[in-house]
């Protein structure tokens, strides 16, 4: 048996190939929009990707499932419940998907999405028992999906969160406790809330270990899974309709202008969005007026899209060389509107001060003095509910970056503000954002709570309630 899995840490995404080398087939699991790397190593293994499983139709990427279809005659498999343009096998509870002496044992699992399903993998070369279970986004490493995502397609959330239960409590912990547990997502990913940084575990440490797999009653599970969730970034909703279409989504090349900054800023007048993907520490020091700042080297798609508007046009401004790397990873979440990049970077604003912008930034010592002085500012921790209810600095607010477009008016105006978040990646986000709708009264504390708990300064807990 091949299996290998492929975790892509900018979406905190992992998909599967998995397949029999002596039959010479094989199939991938979630997939990713660009397929090199799929198709390079069944080719280096001698097997033919003959199938494609999507465990549901994701919300935080654009799967290559049609790509496979379309270039190598792959059959698709879909949970029986879901609905889409192209034709799919539908894969109910009991079905099997023979791949030599691999197979791969469908079970419904409705609860993240109506139409979700897991996959347990079995070598019959090795063993009757199960090996693996690949589990999507209704089992994570410590945690298990959301069921409030597709609330706008008719679907209650408790009503999901009750399926949930009961795909967990009569289709997985079932399994044996040596099966391997392979989920699509891990620490990081929206889709959950809890998640660990490993990406792969076991039945048993996770029936031990997992919150939500612990004795409850249904009514008890439905309540936790429901309860505090934050919202979805809007991109959610483009990419699962996306995965439905009858549109191939083929790994987008580089076809970019290089723009005099004169071009740039018509482009901007026209409605294009500038998007700055450099450090955020280089964004802070000297940035162009009125762009937004996604680090490159952090969750870039992810916070790409939730900040984004996927309707206008994207500008660059970027490290050289950097265009193409940019442009497949926004793809990867449907966001094929980048047009180009501003030629020469930053220097080309060089007889253009007017245009340059700063933010400042100021170490965790430093803020600890400020907020020690008459009239001190605002703490704006833009980090998820979860993480700020597990330790903040004192008399700081909340204010999620998924959210903060939409609550820009709880942002203080009548006195300074500090942001913070984790490292220093978020804050860069939020001050951007803040920024092109005029509000510059902030400073940012470098290196997030990480500095602040590093340099012994106090934080506070919030009780969790029940």
């Amino acid at each position: 048996m091949i299996l290998k899995q492929y975790y892509l840490g900018c979406l905190a995404h992992a998909s599967y190939l998995v397949g029999d080398e002596k039959a010479g087939v094989a199939a991938v699991i979630d997939p990713k929009r660009d397929i090199d790397e799929y198709v390079d190593d069944a080719a280096k293994a001698g097997l033919q990707i003959k199938h494609v499983v999507l465990t549901h139709f994701h919300a935080d990427f654009v799967s290559s499932h049609l790509t496979f279809r379309d270039r190598f005659g792959a059959a698709i498999h879909i949970g029986a419940q879901g609905q889409a343009e192209y034709a799919f096998t539908p894969a109910h509870t009991g079905d099997v998907l023979q791949l030599g002496d691999v197979r791969l044992e469908f079970l419904e699992t409705p609860g993240h999405t109506p139409e979700s399903i897991s996959a347990v993998v079995y070598d019959a070369s090795a063993s009757d028992a199960p090996h693996a279970v690949f589990t999507g986004d209704t089992l994570f490493i410590g945690d298990v999906g959301r069921p409030d995502l597709i609330a706008s397609e008719g679907f209650e959330a408790s009503t999901l969160a009750g399926w949930l239960y009961e795909s967990l409590h009569e289709k997985l912990l079932p399994l044996p406790d040596e099966t391997l547990v392979y989920p699509a997502h891990g620490a990081g990913s929206l889709c959950g809330r809890n998640m660990s940084t490993d990406t792969f575990s076991t039945m048993g440490v996770q029936r031990a270990y997992n919150y939500a797999l612990q004795d409850m009653t249904q009514e008890e599970f439905v309540v936790m899974v429901t309860k505090d969730q934050p919202p979805a970034p809007s991109y959610f909703g483009w990419d699962a309709r996306l995965n439905r279409l009858e549109q191939p989504f083929e790994p987008r090349t580089v076809e970019l202008e290089r723009l005099s900054l004169d071009v740039l800023l018509e482009r901007t007048e026209q409605g294009a969005q500038i998007l700055d993907a450099r450090d955020p520490v280089d964004f802070a020091a000297a940035h162009m007026r009125g762009s937004i700042n996604v680090g490159l080297d952090g969750s870039f798609a992810q916070w790409a899209g939730a900040v984004l508007n996927f309707q206008k046009p994207i500008v660059l401004i970027v490290y050289p060389g950097g265009e193409a790397e940019i442009v497949t990873r926004l793809a990867r979440v449907g966001m094929d509107n980048v047009t180009g990049f501003l030629s020469g970077g930053m220097q080309s604003l060089e007889q253009r001060p007017d245009l340059i912008e700063r933010t400042e930034r100021v170490t965790a010592k430093n803020l600890d003095e400020i907020l020690a002085e008459t009239n001190p500012p605002v703490i704006v921790d833009v980090r998820g509910p979860f993480e700020w209810q597990a330790g903040h600095i004192p008399g700081s607010i909340n204010v999620p970056l998924q959210e903060l477009q939409s609550r820009i008016d709880e942002i203080p105006q009548d006195r300074p503000f500090a942001l913070q978040c984790l490292a220093g990646y978020r804050s860069s986000v939020a001050a951007s954002i803040l920024q092109t709708v005029g509000i510059y009264d902030f400073i940012e504390l470098t290196g997030g709570i990480e500095a602040w708990e590093a340099s012994k300064l106090p934080t506070v807990a919030e009780p969790s309630t029940p």
